[in-house]
């Protein structure tokens, strides 16, 4: 018989998703008193942890009895125990290593004492605390990550195109020569081709970009087109730009190194079609630094702000010079800032907002957790279409990685999708000393 197994949870793992204690099977929990305290502290606010915070003391509340905790209450159907541990005198085995004063020694001591209690039952620690982590080991407990969101393997997450050798030179001949396109079952691929995803076509001394469209099942020519004033200066840009201006793709990822032009193309695609939307918002996550807020920095809240946001006007100088200041096109980006037509935010600010026929990119998402993209998302309005762009080997967030984050976690679930495009940008764009120092430093 299988050994039941009880993890008792930090709050990290709360403040990354709030609904956490639904993705445990038919085991049970053990949630700390410190835990519920520092919730206490984290449930006023406007950033998202606060939101969290505050959701999942809904949700406790909810599924909880009248009767006291001590023997625990059912989460749902078929889901294990959830119990609250209050404090005890700190373990002599913790106490030799580990002040008292700090939550994450006292989490440690009541994992450390359930061990105890529960001797018949595997406990386990889980936090996305690294540090944490390595105590726990050092004092024999079982520790482990939340991985119920973790991409498992991101050498095969999908890039959204891919090179297609050895073409029949007649087929490529037909995407530029014929309508534009040709029918997929005459292209001999080895792997299924996923919604719009974008093909490299080689064969005889020629190449032409194309994409699959998953409606028609067609290969359509993708012609390199110009956003703008601005163009694509390889494959993958081209892609992208076909990608953000399809009124039939609604989500859109774009990942990358820095100087890929991710966010630049995503801008350039907003102004370029801001007559179909009402309004562009541009938004990015402000990284907490260990769940801190934005409070905890100098200043009033515009120069707190400032150097997280400074990075989008600097694309949107980018696009705004390509024009001369006498160039109405020019004017025109200074006129959508102040009209509010081109909103550029973090993304906390955005809550509450109506989200309906609006071009909305959302910069650094991996520094977003799975929850939080799903939480944006899922407030979609009729016309509204959502650009997400990041680099998940560049993650400011304390509880985040590669594997774990909101961008891989988006591509990996979206993939195949209809109204889904993905592109993986790989070569760097903004200068050459960049791209060098980008591969080899």
């Amino acid at each position: 018989m299988r050994k039941r197994k009880i993890f008792v949870l930090d709050t990290n793992v709360i403040l990354h998703d709030p609904s956490c204690i639904y993705e445990f099977s038919n085991h049970d929990i053990i949630l700390p008193i410190t835990v519920i305290e520092e919730l206490d502290n984290f449930k006023k606010g406007n950033e998202t942890i606060n939101f969290h915070a505050r959701e999942f003391a809904r949700a406790l509340d909810s599924i909880s009895t009248d009767k006291p905790f001590e023997k625990g209450f059912r989460i749902a159907k078929g889901k294990g125990k959830i119990f609250i541990e209050l404090e005890s005198e700190f373990h002599t085995d913790i106490a030799k290593s580990f002040s008292s004063q700090k939550h994450d020694h006292r989490i440690l001591n009541i994992a450390y004492h359930a061990r105890e209690k529960y001797s018949k039952n595997e406990v386990m620690l889980v936090t996305k605390d690294v540090n944490l982590r390595m105590k726990a080991k050092s004092v024999g407990l079982l520790a482990k990550d939340y991985t119920t969101d973790h991409v498992k393997d991101l050498g095969s997450l999908y890039k959204g195109n891919r090179i297609q050798e050895n073409v029949p030179g007649e087929l490529i001949d037909e995407l530029y020569q014929g309508e534009g396109q040709f029918d997929a079952s005459f292209l001999d691929v080895e792997t299924d081709l996923k919604s719009h995803e974008y093909i490299i076509l080689k064969g005889e001394g020629r190449s032409a970009l194309c994409v699959f469209d998953p409606i028609t099942l067609q290969i359509k020519h993708v012609k390199k087109q110009t956003a703008y004033g601005i163009k694509p200066r390889n494959a993958e840009q081209a892609f992208a730009l076909n990608a953000l201006t399809n009124p039939d793709i609604k989500l859109v990822s774009l990942s990358g190194k820095a100087g890929t032009g991710k966010t630049l193309l995503a801008l350039a695609a907003g102004l370029h079609l801001r007559k179909n939307f009402r309004q562009i918002f541009i938004a990015r996550p402000v990284v907490p630094l260990s769940y801190r807020d934005i409070g905890f920095l100098p200043g009033d809240v515009k120069s707190k702000l400032d150097p997280y946001m400074q990075p989008l006007f600097d694309n949107l100088g980018v696009i705004q010079n390509q024009y001369g200041e006498a160039d109405t096109k020019h004017q025109d980006i200074k006129d959508y800032l102040e009209s509010e037509k081109l909103v550029v935010s973090p993304l906390a600010y955005i809550r509450g907002r109506s989200l309906v026929k609006v071009f909305f990119i959302v910069d650094e998402a991996q520094n977003l957790t799975p929850h939080e993209v799903k939480t944006i998302i899922t407030r979609a309005g009729e016309g509204t279409k959502f650009i997400f762009t990041g680099d998940m080997f560049q993650i400011d967030h304390p509880y985040l990685d590669s594997h774990a984050n909101g961008l891989s976690y988006l591509i990996e679930r979206m993939q195949g999708q209809k109204i889904y495009a993905h592109i993986n940008l790989e070569k760097g764009e903004r200068s050459e000393l960049a791209e060098i120092a980008s591969n080899l430093l």
